[in-house]
């Protein structure tokens, strides 16, 4: 009976086995193939910068690999074919001196530029293997922001105004997104603030007393964000601001008036008027008139000597010569009461030098 029973038994452990084998055989025929690893399939870069596409891949094969990356676009484009690190054939102009790949298949991309931003595809065959390794990277390539800034109108806003508009400006920057802050907390969309599809305008309609406060916006792309400087809104109720203006309206009334007040113009002298010459300045040329007698009345001479020279001679002297002199001539009585004179003497319409008599050389003046 044990023998009937062991006979059967037999045949299906070889078949069992058999299988095994026929699996195994099946398994080892897939590890004839390139097999690739990539850690990052999206890549950031900036313009001017460098972007390293990495990849890895495993074979039982000794022979190098033959390394194709490609860039999507509605055909295809080259960008470089190696084996190994040995680039095959020439590089398209906008790629060259800016390539390098690497034993595993890695791409370093130099110096980049817009144009480099899209879908990069992979492939790495080696000739013993059937099959061949496949991948794709996608990269983005972005300009750097500037500074941003916030433009209005106006700093300053009066209570219940018109809408007030806040622009988030800046120079560079590719594939931007914008934030508002108020008070350092984001603002959104409510019945008051509004934003531009973008978000790069921020409206604030009806502005009132609770909207005065601090306002910031960051803009931000794949390369980093950058936040401008704050900006202060103030608010002003109206009856504050009719009070400042009226405050400055009277200071600057008060400033004119003082001004006016202080100010004299200028006096410029003016040159004297001429009078037409009358007639009578010929008459004055051929028959000149003696102003001497015109001005003194005539005296009478005493010893050939006019009364009022003599007169003035001694009223100058010294009174210690007086007794001397009186022994020589006495003086008019007339002349001890010098004439008066109760109007001005009257001209001709002419003037011409007077003429003095000359006083004699005998009489000495003190």
């Amino acid at each position: 009976m044990k023998a009937d029973v062991e006979a059967p038994f037999k045949p299906g452990v070889f078949s069992h086995i058999f299988l095994l084998i026929c699996v195994a055989s099946f398994d080892s025929g897939g590890v004839l193939a390139v097999n690739m690893t990539i850690p990052n399939t999206l890549m950031v870069g900036s313009v001017g910068g460098e972007a390293l596409l990495s990849v890895r891949y495993s074979s039982f094969s000794l022979d190098l690999p033959v390394i194709k990356w490609q860039l999507r676009r509605e055909k295809s484009i080259t960008v470089v074919q190696s084996i190994g690190t040995d680039i095959i054939g020439t590089l398209r102009p906008e790629y060259r001196d800016r390539i390098l790949v690497f034993e595993n298949g890695t791409l370093l991309l130099h110096n980049l530029r817009l144009s480099d931003d899209g879908t990069y595809d992979v492939e790495i065959s080696i000739t013993d293997d059937t099959f061949t390794g496949e991948g794709s990277i996608t990269l983005t390539v972005d300009e750097s922001i500037s500074r941003p800034f916030i433009h209005m109108e106006s700093s300053s806003v009066l209570e219940l105004s018109e809408n007030v508009v806040l622009n988030c400006s800046h120079d560079n920057g590719t594939r931007t997104t914008y934030r508002w802050f108020k008070g350092g907390k984001p603002v959104s969309n409510m019945t008051r603030f509004l934003l531009s599809p973008d978000q790069k305008l921020l409206t604030i309609t009806r502005v009132l007393m609770a909207d005065d406060d601090i306002y910031s916006c960051t803009v931000g792309n794949p390369v980093g964000n950058v936040s401008s400087l704050p900006l202060r809104l103030s608010v002003y109720r109206r009856s504050s601001l009719y009070i400042i203006l009226s405050t400055g309206g009277i200071f600057l009334l008060i400033t004119l008036v003082t001004v006016c007040a202080c100010w004299t113009p200028s006096k410029k002298s003016k040159p004297p008027v001429r009078k037409p010459l009358s007639r009578s300045y010929d008459r004055c040329r051929h028959s000149p008139v003696n102003h001497t007698d015109d001005l003194l009345p005539k005296m009478p001479e005493h010893n050939g000597i006019n009364a009022v020279t003599s007169l003035y001679i001694l009223q100058q002297k010294d009174p210690s010569m007086d007794d001397s002199s009186s022994n020589s001539f006495e003086s008019p009585p007339e002349l001890d009461n010098p004439p008066c004179y109760t109007s001005p003497p009257t001209y001709n319409g002419c003037l011409t030098p007077p003429t003095r008599s000359p006083v004699p050389s005998s009489y000495r003046f003190t």
